[in-house]
C-alpha cells in the first residue's frame, strides 16, 4: 500500500484484521495531506442532497453514527446552526443546481428549502435515535440563543452531526490497531504480517516478480530519513495517495488522468469574543458567493473554513492572502458586529481534496463520493501485481471505504473476510468513559504524584483509554514537565519516539499533540524538543538544529506561525 492519510490507514487496518500481509508506506508524516486539513468534521454531507448524492449522504450518516460509538475518544457530537436570512429564497435556482451541478447567479437558499434539506437529512440520520431531530427557530428566539447574530435573521435552523478534534491522533490509532493485528499474526507463527512505515517513498515499480511464487512486482523505495533504497515484493498494490494518486501511478510507469482535487483552507483563531458568539455550537452557513462555509469553537480556539477552489499540483497548498479575507468576510456576514484582524490567528492549513477530475463543473459540485480503478498486470509480466487507486473519498466514510478496498484486495488474492471492522472500537476508544462523571472518576484513578488532573486529563484526551499504556511508560521511571510546556513531559516524548513513528520535532507539534494548531509553539519549545528527542532519535548536534530549523520552517511556510529562532 502506497499512502498513509485516513483511507489508506484504515485499509491497512482492515486487511492487517484479515490475516493478510500488508506493507504501508507514506512518503511523509501519517495524516499530512488532505487527512490533517480537513474542517475537523464528521458528518453526513446534508448539502450533497443539492447535487443528488443520496448513497453517500445514507452511507456517511450510518458511518457518523458508527463512529459516534466506535470512535468515542476523538468524535463528539457537534451540535450546527444555520442562520437564515429569507424564507422561500432559491426555490427555483435549487432544481438547476441539481440537474446542471452549476452555481449560476449566486441566490441564498431560504427556510423552505433548507427544512426540505433538513427533514430528508433527519431521515437517512435516524439510527437508533442516536442524534435528535432538527429544530427551527424563529429570528426573535435564535437571537436569544445567538445575540451576536445579523439582526435580520429570520431562522435558525439546528441540528446535529460531529466533529473530530484530533484526525491526526485517530489516525495513528487506526495504524496502530493494524500493527496490533500483524503482532497477533506473528504470535500465530505467521510473522510479522502488518508492517507501516512513515518517510518512505515509492520511488518505481519494475515487472521482476517474486524469485519464490513467479508472481507480483518488484517496488523501488526509498527511505526519506536515511536517503537508503530497497525493494519490495508485492503480490497487488493499492494507491491510496490521495489528490497525488495521479503522480503516483506515473512514477509506477502507468500514468493516469483520474484526479482533480481542489485546495481548501481554513484559519484558526483566538477569539474570545467569537468563541462566545458561536455558544458552543458549529455556524454552518452559506456565503454570498453560494459557498458552504463554517466557524466554530474547537477547545478554546475558533476553525472558520472553508475555501474550495481548483488546485495547481505543482504548488504548495497554503492558506494565501485572498483567502484570509475571505474568512475575514464570512465572519462579518453572520456576526457584523465582531471585529476580526490577523493578529488573531494563530495557525493556517491547507489541503487538497482527492476528488475526480471534473472538468467544466464548478468545484463544490464535484462528487464526494469515491471509486476504485483497477490497472491490470502489464503485458510484460502477465503475473504482475495489479495496481487498486482509490479515487476520491472522505474522512467521515473511510472505514466503509476501508471495507470495500480490502474487500477488492481479497478478491485479488482469492481469500475471503475473516472479521468485520462495524462494531469494533477504534483504539484508545475501547472502554472509553461513556459520560462527564466517568470521565471524572478515570482522571481521579489515573492521577498520581507529580500528574494532577489537568495533565491527566490532557492524556485522556491525547490518547482515549491507551492513556493506560503511556502512564505505565511515565511511571517506570524519573519523569518531568518540559520547561516550555505544562502538556508534555521527558518521558512522554520518549513513549512517542519508541511507539509513534517520530521522524522530525514539526511531528510532535502537529500531528501528535495539538499545540501548533492551538498557537502554543515557542522557540523554547522547539529547542527543548529537539534536545530530548535527540536521545532516542539519535541525533547528533548538527541534527538537532537542523530539526529546530526545519520546524520553524515547516511552521512558516505552511502554517503562518512565526517562532523565535534559537540553537538547539
Amino acid at each position: 500500500m502506497v499512502g498513509g492519510g485516513i483511507n489508506g490507514v484504515g485499509t491497512f487496518r482492515d486487511l492487517a484484521l484479515q490475516g493478510v500481509d500488508v506493507a504501508l508506506v507514506e512518503r511523509g508524516d501519517y495524516c499530512q495531506g488532505a487527512s490533517g486539513a480537513s474542517s475537523h468534521m464528521i458528518h453526513g454531507g446534508i448539502r450533497y442532497l443539492e447535487n443528488g448524492e443520496f448513497r453517500l449522504v445514507r452511507e456517511s450518516v450510518v458511518e457518523r453514527n458508527r463512529l459516534l460509538r466506535i470512535a468515542p475518544h476523538y468524535v463528539k457530537p457537534l451540535q450546527t446552526t444555520i442562520p437564515i436570512f429569507s424564507t422561500f429564497s432559491g426555490i427555483l435556482s435549487a432544481p438547476v443546481r441539481f440537474l446542471t451541478h452549476k452555481q449560476g447567479k449566486p441566490q441564498e437558499r431560504g427556510a423552505f428549502l433548507i427544512k426540505l434539506g433538513l427533514s430528508l437529512y433527519d431521515s437517512f440520520s435516524r439510527d437508533g435515535g442516536s442524534v435528535p431531530r432538527h429544530q427551527f427557530r424563529t429570528g426573535q428566539r435564535a437571537l436569544a440563543e445567538l445575540p451576536k447574530l445579523r439582526p435580520d435573521v429570520k431562522f435558525t435552523a439546528t441540528y446535529f452531526d460531529a466533529s473530530v478534534h484530533n484526525p491526526e491522533r485517530l489516525t495513528l490509532d487506526v495504524l496502530q490497531d493494524g500493527e496490533k493485528a500483524g503482532q497477533t499474526g506473528a504470535a500465530a507463527g505467521q510473522g510479522d504480517t502488518a508492517r507501516a512505515s512513515n518517510y518512505v517513498s515509492l520511488q518505481a515499480v519494475t515487472n521482476q516478480p517474486n524469485a519464490g511464487t513467479g508472481t507480483g512486482s518488484t517496488v523501488r523505495l526509498r527511505d526519506e530519513l536515511t536517503g537508503e533504497d530497497f525493494d519490495f515484493t508485492a503480490d497487488v498494490i493499492v494507491n491510496t495517495t490521495g489528490a497525488w494518486v495521479d503522480l503516483t501511478n506515473t512514477a509506477m510507469g502507468a500514468a493516469s488522468t483520474f484526479m482533480g482535487g481542489t485546495k481548501g483552507s481554513h484559519i484558526v483563531l483566538d477569539h474570545p469574543e467569537l468563541l462566545a458568539a458561536c455558544n458552543g455550537r458549529e455556524i454552518f452557513f452559506e456565503h454570498t458567493d453560494g459557498r458552504i462555509v463554517l466557524i466554530y469553537p474547537m477547545g478554546d480556539r475558533v476553525l472558520v473554513g472553508t475555501t474550495d477552489v481548483d488546485a495547481d499540483m505543482g504548488q504548495d497548498a497554503v492558506c494565501t492572502d485572498e483567502e484570509i479575507a475571505y474568512f475575514f468576510e464570512l465572519i462579518g456576514h453572520v456576526f457584523p458586529s465582531i471585529p476580526v484582524s490577523a493578529d488573531q490567528i494563530v495557525y493556517t492549513f491547507s489541503g487538497v481534496r482527492p476528488l475526480p477530475k471534473h472538468d467544466a463543473t464548478q468545484p463544490g459540485f464535484v462528487s464526494r463520493d469515491y471509486r476504485i480503478e483497477r490497472r491490470s498486470p502489464s503485458a510484460e509480466n502477465a503475473k504482475g501485481a495489479p495496481v487498486l487507486s482509490l479515487v476520491g473519498g472522505k474522512w467521515t466514510t473511510f472505514r466503509a471505504l476501508a471495507e470495500h478496498l480490502t474487500n477488492d484486495v481479497l478478491a485479488e488474492l482469492g481469500l475471503q473476510r475473516k472479521v468485520s471492522t462495524a462494531q469494533l472500537a477504534i483504539g484508545g476508544g475501547a472502554n472509553f468513559p461513556a459520560d462527564d462523571a466517568a470521565v471524572q472518576a478515570w482522571i481521579k484513578a489515573h492521577m498520581a504524584p507529580g500528574r494532577d488532573a489537568d495533565r491527566t486529563a490532557v492524556l485522556l484526551t491525547r490518547y482515549g483509554t491507551r492513556a493506560e499504556d503511556v502512564i505505565a511508560y511515565l511511571d517506570a521511571g524519573q519523569d518531568k514537565p518540559l520547561q516550555s510546556t505544562h502538556e508534555l513531559s521527558v518521558r512522554e516524548l520518549e513513549f512517542m519516539a519508541a511507539n509513534e513513528q517520530v521522524g522530525h520535532v514539526v511531528d510532535v507539534l502537529i500531528r501528535r499533540t495539538s499545540l501548533a494548531f492551538r498557537g502554543l509553539v515557542t522557540g523554547e519549545l522547539l529547542a527543548e524538543l529537539a534536545e530530548i528527542l535527540a536521545g532516542p532519535l539519535k541525533w547528533d548536534a548538527a541534527t538537532r538544529a537542523a530539526e529546530v530549523k526545519h520546524a520553524r520552517e515547516v511552521l512558516w511556510r505552511f502554517h503562518r506561525v512565526e517562532t523565535h529562532s534559537l540553537v538547539a
